[in-house]
């Protein structure tokens, strides 16, 4: 390198110090957003001022409030009970909030006691996630004449929202306009909320009607990269997520008042937010355009989305009714399908995190469900899904392993051609090539069932982890739950006595591992001693650590993909082991296993070297 080249990479890097320093020493201040003022409505709960629409009307923000206990916050307003096969919860009739609801088919753990999954909370207490609805004003009207989060609303007709009995509640601001909320609720997770509003007045009313669902504070998430845990929505045929991380890095847009991102929704689209399992998700009317919003108020530590339809008009004497659908329960793929295509929710099973090998995960999740209610067990289902893959990649498998069994007894040949060539690399690979060419055998063949066992495992793991018909989903024994790593351990004599293993996250998991890992790391061992070792010493001994190695690496996955490996691993040595016997070559299992536990060529020569003690 001459001196100026020297100069100058000296100079860059000089410079590039400078600036670092710089910016270390003088960082450049942040912009700082307007935070919106909060007010004070009439139940204690802050309201933070309205953001003004495309259409010139408004809607207004819940913000937190002192913490309650649930019970508390839920004893504070009067109610309304929800009961449904699957559901139970409680409508607020402060606000008219739906704000309360647990499924009765999922509990939290797996322990007896355990108390069913929590979905909605009222404001107030911990954790608030609730949905709320109402009109903003538009014209002449100001916001305490439109229903808002803190209306006390009286009960019209109903007791109790059950699938066969909506409930209705009814306002009267006392203006003119009468305005009346009903819910509806199937026997699954979909509520429909027809709002209406009634001009008795003599002057016409204009507003524009709207769904929010918010959730205060970030909620706990599993925080891991293959999972999207946020809002979801479709907007007109395309799907966008947002974490919860990314909603605070939103841009602050002064029309909303807050950080936000706002679409405008020609036909159809839904919006909402997603955990791993769960979702809340504002459903429109088919056809019916919106607007979608992505907001994150940070002065209340709010998370919100928001479905705000067009602005309507009501003249005096006349009234005006629209219907929305709200999901909030479990993405049970039956239940979420069933929607989408009975109920019109254009590309709802998209809610489901199917990855970016959703062009596998998806027809592997369907082949695994339809297994499942065929023979009635998810682990039983996994290992006949491992026979139904592997059958479908028997061709190439075959053909694989015809040319390993031909490299085989290629191998005499390829070590003269060794001796000829010497240090001379082109002319060994120019021979070797014509070597191949000659006996028609492909070298790569063998890669390929491997490179396509790779995005067919990472999809399997995909479902494994994010589909709920996996989560809680038994096999026999101590095998409850194969969503969770392998439960045994030598700690509690592999599943024979009633100790707990070790946390899946703690070290001590990684050392007393399960019964699944170790059979793992067997079969892939028997596996390997289908062929002889590597003449080579540095690679006989990575081969040899390698199912070791692999058995500790998934000792922590899902015990549910564990057992599609041990069953993968099974077959590809029954499918190789008849292959190989079918082209004259039989496999010597029993001396590679003998010679595995030999001394290497390396290890005889370094003991022949060793000098005896005392000479």
């Amino acid at each position: 390198m001459d001196d100026q080249n020297k100069n100058l990479i000296l100079a860059t890097a000089l410079s590039f110090l400078v600036i670092l320093v710089w910016f270390v020493l003088f960082p450049p201040e942040e912009p700082q957003a307007q935070a919106p003022a909060v007010t004070t409505a009439a139940d204690g709960t802050a309201v933070l001022p309205p953001a003004a629409q495309d259409t010139g009307v408004a809607i207004p923000s819940l913000a937190v409030t002192p913490e309650q206990s649930r019970a508390q916050a839920l004893g504070s307003t009067q109610r309304i009970d929800i009961e449904t096969p699957r559901l139970e919860g409680s409508i607020s009739l402060t606000g008219g909030r739906l704000d309360d609801l647990a499924l009765k088919d999922y509990n939290e753990t797996l322990e007896d006691d355990s108390p069913i999954v929590t979905l909605l909370s009222p404001v107030g207490g911990a954790d608030a996630y609730y949905a709320l609805y109402g009109w903003a004003p538009g014209g002449d009207l100001g916001f305490d004449q439109v229903p808002g989060a803190a209306t006390a609303w009286q009960v019209e007709r109903g007791t109790t929202l059950t699938p066969t009995s909506p409930v209705t509640i009814r306002w009267d601001n006392g203006a003119g306009l009468i305005f009346r909320r009903t819910f509806e609720i199937d026997e699954d997770y979909m509520f429909t909320v027809s709002q209406s509003v009634e001009n008795t007045g003599a002057v016409e009313a204009r507003m524009a009607p709207y769904g929010i669902v918010a959730r205060h504070g970030q909620p706990d998430t599993v925080n891991f990269f293959i999972l999207h845990e946020g809002v979801v929505r479709k907007s007109d045929g395309t799907l966008s997520e947002v974490d919860y991380d990314d909603m605070t890095d939103l841009d602050v847009l002064p029309r909303e008042g807050a950080q936000a991102d706002v679409q405008e929704v020609a036909g159809n689209g839904w919006i909402g937010f997603t955990d791993k399992y769960w979702m809340t998700t504002l459903i429109p009317g088919d056809g019916q355009p919106f607007t979608s919003v992505t907001k994150y108020v940070a002065s209340a530590d709010i998370y919100q989305t928001e479905a705000r339809l067009p602005t309507m008009s009501i003249a005096p004497g006349t009234s005006a009714e629209v219907s929305t659908k709200l999901f909030a329960g479990a993405k049970e793929w039956e239940a979420i399908r069933s929607y989408q295509n009975d109920k019109n929710v254009e590309g709802f099973v998209d809610s489901i995190d199917w990855g970016w090998f959703y062009f596998l995960t998806k027809p592997i999740f369907v082949a695994l469900h339809w297994l499942n209610l065929m023979i009635g067990n998810m682990g039983w289902a996994i290992i006949a899904l491992t026979f139904g893959i592997k059958a479908i990649l028997l061709p190439l498998a075959f053909k694989s392993y015809v040319s390993m069994a031909k490299m085989k007894e290629l191998q005499p040949e390829m070590e003269k051609i060794k001796e000829r060539a010497g240090d001379n690399r082109e002319k060994l690979q120019k021979e070797m090539m014509e070597l191949y060419k000659t006996e028609k055998v492909n070298p790569a063949s063998g890669c390929l069932p491997i490179l396509l066992q790779i995005p067919i495992f990472f999809s399997l793991y995909k479902v494994i982890f994010v589909t709920i018909e996996l989560r809680h989903a038994a096999w026999f024994g101590p095998f409850r739950d194969l969503s969770a790593p392998d439960p045994t351990s030598i700690i509690n004599l592999y599943g024979l006595l009633p100790n707990a293993a070790p946390n899946p996250e703690s070290f001590m998991a990684l050392i007393f591992i399960g019964i699944l890992p170790l059979l793992l790391g067997i079969s892939m061992w028997f596996q390997q001693k289908l062929n002889p070792a590597p003449t080579d010493p540095t690679q006989q001994m990575i081969f040899a650590w390698l199912p070791w190695v692999f058995m500790f690496m998934l000792g922590g996955f899902a015990s549910g993909l564990v057992v599609y490996w041990i069953a993968n691993n099974t077959i590809t040595f029954m499918q190789q082991y008849a292959i190989m016997r079918s082209q004259g070559y039989t496999p010597d299992l029993w001396g590679n296993i003998k010679g595995g536990f030999k001394k290497t060529p390396k290890d005889a020569t370094a003991n022949a070297n060793k000098k005896p003690k005392g000479k």
